[in-house]
């Protein structure tokens, strides 16, 4: 059974980081003469896209691991899954960004200076925050700090899997909280702990809590939840205008001007679950965002790279004058969904699977099912 709503909400977060990083893109055109520049007012906070994320990742989490709790090899089969299903395409997108920091360094910027830290790319494919050079925590691949939290939760919740749903949320929030409070009073801690520390990790607890709340009985009705879509919307509107376009707030304002409006959208979006044709009805929109849902880790990655391929034909065509920014920017997002889309069908999905068999064989077992002509019940003539 899927609980369409949040694959739908996937998507978009998703796209919001998309449309995020494609305004950027927009005014590198405009900067080369291509066109006017964007006006800097937002009507949401589309960086918060990765807030959203973190909401639905504790809730996902939680919600999709109810058979482990407590369960024989649960811990075990748990992070096999998790490393099947982050790693292949992460690692796979951080080799080629290794490749292009040592053939074109000049692509990258200061991230292409890392070439010379083996020890910091090494931390990077491993999850482990570490400083660059510049002293930004971040890995090669700039985008996996994101993923470098969602370890760090992982690690966390794996922990309290022997602790029942409700010991589970109980540890995570003790953990979490205990955390963010020791970064607050303590200035000198060393990197890993600083990162983790942030009270951005509290998002994740949003999202835990809310699928404890779900298991409990929590089923707002239609009215219920437009309301608290609507709530979250304007909440995240409210947030766009005193954060500003980049995202920067100190403390614990993010997770609370933009944490708590993306928990208002989770729980909107906790309709009756459905069963695959159920959703096979859907309308066509529908469907497709629930497609693009399931794509979504594929369009968080390789977006990058469609962005910055599109922004390059749209000059070399000539159309970015044409196109007026708004209008690249919707080809340059329509591109890196149709990417995203490959990539989750030909290569995630794939790799995902591989990895999956091979880290829980058990898992491959399951597949398996028997097939339509009828089985002899009597010895064959050969």
């Amino acid at each position: 059974m899927t609980l369409f709503g949040i694959q739908i909400l996937r998507a978009a977060a998703a796209l919001m980081v998309v449309w995020h990083h494609a305004r950027h893109e927009a005014g590198m055109m405009a900067a080369r003469g291509a066109g006017p520049t964007l006006d800097p007012g937002t009507l949401l906070p589309w960086w918060g896209g990765v807030d959203l994320f973190f909401v639905i990742s504790g809730f996902v989490i939680v919600h999709a691991s109810g058979r482990l709790f407590g369960a024989p090899g649960g811990r075990a089969r748990f992070l096999a899954h998790r490393v099947a299903r982050v790693v292949p395409l992460y690692w796979l997108v951080s080799l080629i960004v290794l490749a292009l920091a040592i053939a074109r360094p000049d692509w990258l910027g200061e991230a292409a200076a890392l070439v010379r830290e083996p020890g910091t790319i090494l931390a990077g494919f491993l999850f482990w925050p570490a400083a660059r050079p510049d002293g930004a925590i971040q890995p090669l691949y700039g985008l996996g700090w994101t993923l470098n939290y969602e370890v760090f939760f992982y690690g966390l919740f794996v922990l309290g899997l022997g602790f029942g749903w409700r010991g589970a949320v109980a540890w995570l929030a003790l953990a979490l909280v205990l955390l963010v409070s020791v970064g607050a009073l303590v200035p000198a801690l060393p990197v890993p702990v600083r990162f983790w520390a942030n009270p951005i990790v509290l998002e994740f607890l949003v999202g835990a809590g809310l699928a404890l709340a779900h298991r409990e009985g929590l089923r707002p009705g239609s009215a219920v939840r437009l309301g608290l879509g609507v709530m979250g919307l304007l909440g995240l509107a409210l947030a766009a205008r005193l954060l500003g376009d980049d995202g920067s707030a100190d403390g614990v304002l993010r997770p609370l001007l933009v944490g708590l409006p993306s928990a208002l959208l989770v729980t909107a979006a906790l309709g009756p679950a459905r069963d695959a044709a159920q959703v096979a009805a859907l309308p066509a929109l529908t469907r497709g965002l629930v497609i693009l849902g399931n794509a979504s880790y594929a369009l968080y990655l390789v977006h990058p790279f469609a962005l910055r391929l599109g922004r390059e034909a749209l000059l070399r065509l000539g159309l970015a004058p044409v196109l007026h920014p708004w209008g690249s920017v919707v080809v340059m997002l329509a591109g890196s969904v149709a990417a995203a889309l490959l990539v989750h069908r030909f290569v995630e999905r794939p790799l995902s699977r591989w990895a999956r068999d091979r880290l829980d064989p058990g898992t491959a077992q399951n597949r398996v099912r028997p097939v339509p002509a009828p089985v002899p019940t009597g010895p064959r003539a050969d």
